[in-house]
């Protein structure tokens, strides 16, 4: 049994620098409870909200220590009681975990499981939780956007920028994205933007506009709102949407700019998800891995021993391109 086995694993013992990620080597392996699985962790996804968690900013903190992350791809090891639709030796996914996934093994509730198609392998079943389900929430659940709408991706080449790409694309939408680098520029245009813009340029929202001929946009998805939410509201076409999936500080912004066109600032969460909200994401993805538009770009990768340096670099880098992941 897996019981008697100890495993190596990030533990945070206290809030703080990224420096606090400490690797265990003498952990004990989980145990599944009802209804959960064990699962032998083959990549884990790295998500900025888990430094945010890790720094004690964010609104909801985890009793200490715990394991961070959410998003692991692996080996079914073990299942609990009255696990109905999982057995041992599933290629799985997950959108959560119980035990944290920057870890050898992990366990997770069974509804937070999801089977891995053959058609992707373990570092992009890491890629897809948080990013993919953020991006559907923001662009279908939360933004209404309809097909034959334009859709501007502001940080398009990151984990949830080039999910918003595949999934806008896949909808029917005209997508524009920005990144910092020329490599994540292409890295939009080859996953579903039309038109891709450097917001290193001084004149890249004026080239934005002029490339809709002055229109606007219907919908904006937003990673760096204290940098860009007041040029967004410029943005916008008459009853636009800009929808805030990031933020790392303050900024000043002129309501007035919101009545005249009648435009939206909306927020979005993953944890108020709701169950139906959930299948019906879920459903949608589903329909993209068998039909061959969801297909997550890896990123930098890093051994499980490097998660302080992950953390580092995914709130400093120049500009993402593509979904950073541990490699377990």
């Amino acid at each position: 049994m897996a019981t008697s086995k100890l495993m190596r694993a990030i533990r945070v013992s206290e809030f703080g620098a990224p420096s606090l990620l400490k690797l265990c080597t003498d952990l004990p392996v989980p145990n599944p409870g009802q209804k959960q699985v064990l699962i032998r962790v083959h990549a884990c996804g790295v998500n900025p909200v888990e430094t945010y968690i890790c720094s004690g900013s964010y609104a909801r903190k985890p009793s200490l220590p715990y394991t961070p992350g959410s998003d692991i791809s692996g080996v079914v090891e073990a299942v609990g009681d009255g696990v109905c639709l999982l057995r041992t030796g599933d290629r799985v996914f997950t959108t959560g975990t119980v035990t944290g996934g920057y870890a050898e093994f992990t366990v997770a509730s069974e509804d937070t499981v999801h089977k891995l198609p053959d058609s992707l392998d373990y570092k992009q079943g890491a890629a897809i939780g948080v990013p993919y389900f953020t991006a559907y929430r923001a662009l279908v659940q939360k933004a209404h956007a309809k097909a034959g709408e334009t859709v501007l991706i502001h940080g398009a080449s990151g984990g949830v920028g080039i999910a918003a790409c595949q999934i806008a694309r896949a909808f029917g939408l005209k997508v524009l994205g920005t990144a910092g680098t020329s490599e994540g520029m292409q890295l939009v245009l080859s996953n579903g933007a039309h038109l891709a813009f450097s917001h290193r340029e001084k004149d890249y929202l004026d080239k934005i506009k002029n490339a809709t001929s002055g229109q606007g946009m219907n919908v904006i998805i937003e990673m760096l709102s204290n940098v860009n939410l007041s040029n967004d509201l410029q943005l916008l076409d008459f009853g636009g949407r800009v929808i805030i999936v990031g933020s790392r500080g303050p900024i000043e912004i002129y309501p007035r700019d919101t009545m005249m066109k009648e435009t939206s600032i909306i927020g979005v969460a993953l944890y108020n998800t709701t169950n139906k909200e959930t299948s019906e994401c879920a459903a949608a993805l589903f329909a993209g891995m068998e039909t061959g538009w969801l297909k997550p770009v890896i990123g930098p990768e890093y051994t499980l021993d490097k998660a302080s340096q992950a953390h580092e670099d995914i709130i400093n880098s120049p500009g993402a391109s593509g979904k950073m992941i541990l490699i377990i």
